[in-house]
């Protein structure tokens, strides 16, 4: 503001010759000058500072797990699938969650297994497990730029073992039967901040799982977009 009346004044002041056309010409350009610069800072300026005063998150993310789709199979499988995490903060720390993922993947069986008349093998049938859980969040440190939180989830997980399978049961090539058994996630997560309400998460979880006679343990990471909404 001061430089746009500086250059009005300039220009009304210098009244002859060229002084009064060069004067002019001078206050015109520190207008625009002026002009240009706010909007520029407009622009550029910094996004709200982010509060973490949500009282609502939803996350939504890309799934990877690992699992073993029978007791005794000499080899592990990969599961792929997505997450949807919804969580209420208590407070601006503590949040109760609920967590749906669904994976699929397919699995090595024994090679001696039995073949049926209508497959020429069975070599890596296809494997589906939907899991549901509630559980806590626990932001820990946090800055503007990110945050990190601690999780524990549990509940249940539906697997389905027959559906490459043939006809042949599962448990005939080394596979669980079709059941629903505990399962748990247990771990942390990086939250990188776009702005106070959306940021990028990273979050690695290690899985507890009771299908078999034993509880076993494998590793699970998701990526994916973090929504925080509502005020705490």
């Amino acid at each position: 503001m001061q430089r746009l009346m500086s250059g009005l004044k300039m220009a009304a002041t210098w009244k002859n010759g060229t002084r009064t056309a060069s004067g002019m010409l001078l206050g015109a350009m520190l207008v625009a000058g002026t002009a240009a610069m706010a909007q520029a800072t407009g622009k550029l300026a910094a996004a709200p500072p982010v509060s973490y005063a949500n009282r609502y998150e939803i996350y939504g993310g890309l799934n990877f797990m690992n699992f073993q789709a029978g007791q005794n199979l000499p080899t592990r499988m990969n599961f792929g699938g997505g997450e949807i995490l919804g969580t209420y903060w208590l407070t601006k720390r503590v949040g109760l969650a609920a967590d749906y993922r669904g994976e699929a993947g397919t699995t090595p069986v024994f090679p001696s297994a039995p073949i049926p008349p209508n497959l020429s093998t069975i070599d890596r049938p296809l494997v589906y497990m939907n899991m549901g859980m509630l559980g806590a969040q626990l932001r820990g440190p946090k800055n503007q730029f990110a945050a990190i939180n601690l999780h524990g989830y549990f509940g249940v997980a539906h697997g389905v073992f027959d559906g490459g399978t043939g006809g042949v049961p599962p448990e005939d090539v080394g596979l669980y039967t079709n059941r629903t058994k505990p399962i748990a996630a247990v771990g942390g997560s990086l939250d990188i901040n776009r702005s106070k309400n959306f940021a990028v998460r990273l979050s690695p979880d290690m899985i507890f799982e009771h299908f078999g006679t034993e509880t076993r343990e494998f590793f699970a990471i998701s990526a994916g977009v973090v929504y925080r909404f509502g005020k705490n």
